[in-house]
């Protein structure tokens, strides 16, 4: 199994975030990747799991920001079919002087076709004799196997991050809030055919020697949220879209499909809009896991940084209604 791949991109330089999709090419995997912020050895710090699956394996990778220096450490586990004393079982590794366990149990873990488990599975993350982080719906096991108690402090989770490859329709699920349903979401990439000769005609461009007018559509459920037309200019924006009683935002960057030769990714993130009235069900945190922060702009490599306010970069205090810090992000990879 290859390095761990990190955390995701908005906590990352631009070169970081470089080499990661770099990463996601040679190895050819599926990448999964949840980011949670918790208490661990004393500091705030950020915990990605990484789920990773090609036709050998799977692996899972556990990672821990060091929040005063870029280095990071990290827990790799590989799941080949014949290593079957390896689904379960448990690692060590250091952080800033202090032992952290990484436990886990797969032996029956079911993927349903995922590259993350869905049930019957425990990631536990130990740390001065505290599970900071656990994963899975096999819980009782999990503390009983770990002998440590719960920490006091719930971690959040910040973010997911997910690879995808296709040729014209890429699909994910997702879950918005946490007791709410599973979503599915499917984006849809089509060119519809142009009737008009002249290349750069304004109202279409030419793909792979074609000269087409290029549209795209966003699916929550198979019922059409977004639907763009006339993509080659309008490869980067967003809309605000409701799904039952919660309002998403959307954003997407499609620049390279339609401009850049290649195996190229388009970026999309889902974020979860809540009323100042109402409690955003992923930023219920304790003040002593509050981070300062600067403001973002999502799809700019330039200026990714640690993103606890708005991806518009409103504060909650400053707006009628606020973004809560949770994100979807999701890197389409266009396999032609």
């Amino acid at each position: 199994m290859q390095d761990s791949i990190g955390i995701p991109a908005c906590f990352s330089s631009a070169s970081d975030d470089h080499h990661h999709h770099g990463a996601v090419i040679r190895s050819g995997k599926t990448v999964y990747m949840s980011v949670y912020r918790t208490k661990l050895a004393g500091h705030c710090r950020l915990i990605t799991i990484t789920w990773c699956k090609n036709l050998m394996l799977h692996g899972l990778s556990v990672t821990v920001e060091n929040p005063e220096k870029e280095t990071q450490y990290s827990c790799k586990v590989e799941l080949k079919p014949w290593y079957f004393w390896r689904k379960q079982g448990s690692k060590r590794f250091t952080v800033d002087g202090k032992a952290v366990d990484v436990f886990w149990d797969l032996k029956s873990a079911k993927f349903s076709g995922e590259t993350e488990p869905t049930s019957e599975y425990y990631v536990a993350v130990v740390c001065d004799q505290e599970v900071v982080l656990l994963l899975g719906d096999l819980k009782k096991e999990a503390y009983r196997r770990t002998g440590c108690r719960p920490s006091l402090i719930d971690p959040i989770l910040v973010s997911k991050k997910e690879h995808i490859f296709g040729k014209r329709k890429f699909s994910t699920k997702a879950k918005f809030h946490e007791k709410g349903r599973c979503h599915e979401i499917s984006i849809k990439c089509k060119n519809k055919g142009s009737s008009n000769n002249v290349v750069g005609d304004g109202d279409s461009v030419m793909i792979g020697g074609v000269q087409v007018q290029p549209e795209m559509e966003i699916r929550f459920d198979g019922h059409l949220v977004v639907h763009v037309k006339h993509l080659q200019w309008k490869f980067r924006g967003n809309e605000l879209i409701h799904l039952n009683k919660m309002r998403i935002e959307v954003y997407w960057d499609v620049h390279d499909w339609l401009f850049s030769p290649g195996l190229k990714h388009a970026l999309f993130i889902f974020k979860p809009v809540f009323t100042c009235h109402s409690m955003s069900p992923f930023s219920l945190f304790s003040p002593s896991l509050s981070c300062s922060s600067s403001s973002t702009t999502p799809l700019s490599n330039e200026t990714r940084s640690s993103t606890c306010e708005s991806v518009e970069g409103r504060s909650v205090s400053d707006s009628l209604s606020s973004s809560s810090e949770y994100c979807l992000f999701l890197y389409a990879w266009k396999v032609e």
